[in-house]
């Protein structure tokens, strides 16, 4: 793939976006407690080893179900010089919306993966791995049943992302990253997994993104010094993925799930049905 993007590119670059939404949610908490600013060092994961154990690969990328007609045979550039054709893939899955506000510009891909690759842990994200900025406002929550909830006016915040993970065909996404799945794995192997295989820590996060509670109704917070936490030790023990999807507001956690069913149903053959509502999970 060229520095111009390529017509099937454009739809792949959701892969981004999927992590911007998650990473934007994320920074949406971050801003009530701060901390250092985003910048452009290296990608690397404190959380990642040093190494790791090579482990029978359970889900390889030859398997993913696409269509002959979707795969690209066009070259792939350099992981270093990946940014610019992701940019530009954004740009166009965005209709030519403005993306600045929204993305890190440096290592796009090395961004994805490793906050990707973070979010089943319980540690957080480290903020210099984000490939998003902070969503615009301040953090909202609402006074109700004598608790303190998230306030649904924060969903207003998420609509940029939204919007974007909104116009995601699985099918060609799932055809774009097979081909560009190179790209993936060397980054996962510069995170610090030599013998890593990212396609299944991929299918490892969706699954855990797909267990996170539904509750009908907003859980409760309470502010902990700087930010907020869920009163509920059942919830705040959650991955920082399922705490992340809780944060967007249930209609939004439904339409990003229904992204991710799809996505792993391509990526291995496998259909899942979504959990009735008001599950734990």
């Amino acid at each position: 793939m060229s520095r111009r993007a390529s017509a099937g590119s454009w739809i792949g670059a959701v892969v981004v976006v999927l992590a911007i939404v998650v990473a934007g949610v994320y920074l949406a908490r971050k801003a009530m407690h701060p901390g250092p600013p985003l910048t452009t060092a290296p990608v690397a994961s404190a959380s990642a080893p040093a190494s790791a154990a090579s482990a029978p690969i359970q889900h390889p990328i030859e398997q993913a179900q696409i269509a002959p007609a979707t795969a690209s045979t066009s070259a792939l550039p350099a992981l270093d010089d990946s940014d610019a054709s992701t940019i530009a893939a954004l740009a166009a899955v965005a209709g030519g919306n403005d993306l600045s506000p929204l993305l890190v510009r440096q290592q796009v891909i090395a961004r994805i993966v490793a906050t990707i690759d973070a979010l089943p842990r319980h540690d957080g994200l480290a903020v210099f791995t984000l490939p998003a900025r902070v969503p615009k406002g301040a953090f909202i929550v609402d006074e109700a049943n004598g608790g303190t909830v998230t306030g649904e006016r924060n969903v207003a915040r998420y609509a940029p992302y939204m919007q974007i993970v909104d116009a995601v065909d699985p099918q060609a996404l799932v055809a774009w990253y097979v081909h560009a799945y190179p790209l993936f794995q060397q980054a996962y192997r510069q995170l610090g997994y030599p013998k890593g295989y990212f396609n299944d820590r991929l299918i490892v996060v969706i699954d855990d993104l797909l267990a996170a509670p539904e509750p009908v109704q907003p859980p409760t917070v309470v502010r902990s010094k700087a930010f907020y936490v869920y009163t509920d030790p059942a919830l705040e023990s959650r991955s920082t993925g399922q705490k992340l999807l809780l944060r967007v507001g249930p209609a939004n956690e439904a339409k990003i799930k229904a992204k991710l069913r799809a996505i792993r149903t391509q990526l291995t053959g496998q259909d899942l049905h979504p959990a009735p509502a008001g599950t734990a999970g």
